[in-house]
């Protein structure tokens, strides 16, 4: 039978991410200065941020921190999939009020692993949970406690989290913080999304990367829309 040209191929996907990657790579060469962080008050579409200064821990325990990755809402403006950061953030933010909390919002410049963005979201927290999110739409909750590399619940498939999911993403990292057990957040899975999105997702997490600082602390946001 004739093999038909549009099968998956993940050792071709492969090759192509890696490719795109040595490229970027090749390009950046040659400047070892850090990269600074965003101006002080940045308007994306839908949405204000505003930097107060370095962010400090919090002594509420009603409150959530929403961490973002270093160049949300800033170089890139909608995630992965198309939706725009500000309705993100928006739907994240309404998700906590819901159930009676605070919410407050921090940039982590250092890193742009979205596990790392949510521990130190957790860290800073008053009432130990935060909630990590990159620019192409990962998003995780996390708990102060925890490794890094563990968490109350992971959001990974990027192209398939919806609004509706990261308001529900809100909704149970203030039921965590209130002290519940909610039940975790059913995702969809899309064994095809990796090959369909694996080289853009490359990209997008390069171009975040290029704009971490090392050893900047996370600084305070003021979001409004």
């Amino acid at each position: 039978m004739e093999e038909n040209p549009m099968n998956y191929d993940p050792q071709l996907v492969e090759q192509v991410t890696k490719a795109v990657i040595a490229a970027l790579g090749q390009r950046n060469q040659g400047s070892s200065a850090p990269v600074q962080s965003q101006a002080p008050a940045v308007s994306p579409e839908g949405m204000t941020i505003t930097e107060l200064g370095t962010a400090q821990p919090g002594s509420y325990p009603d409150e959530v921190v929403i961490a973002v990755a270093a160049a949300f809402g800033s170089y890139q403006n909608k995630t992965i999939s198309g939706i725009p950061h500000a309705d993100v953030l928006r739907e994240v933010a309404a998700g906590v009020e819901e159930e009676g909390l605070k919410v407050r919002f921090i940039r982590v410049l250092d890193t742009s692993d979205v596990a790392f963005v949510a521990k130190k979201a957790a860290v800073l927290s008053g009432s130990g949970i935060g909630i990590g999110i990159q620019s192409k739409g990962t998003a995780i909750i996390h708990q102060k406690d925890l490794f890094p590399l563990t968490n109350l619940e992971l959001f990974s498939q990027a192209p398939l989290i919806t609004l509706e999911t990261y308001r529900a993403i809100g909704k149970n990292a203030a039921r965590y913080a209130k002290g519940q057990s909610p039940v975790p957040i059913e995702v969809i899975n899309d064994y095809m999304v990796r090959p369909k999105f694996q080289a853009k997702a490359a990209i997008l997490h390069i171009k975040e990367t290029e704009h971490c600082v090392d050893g900047a602390p996370p600084v305070e946001l003021d979001v409004r829309w």
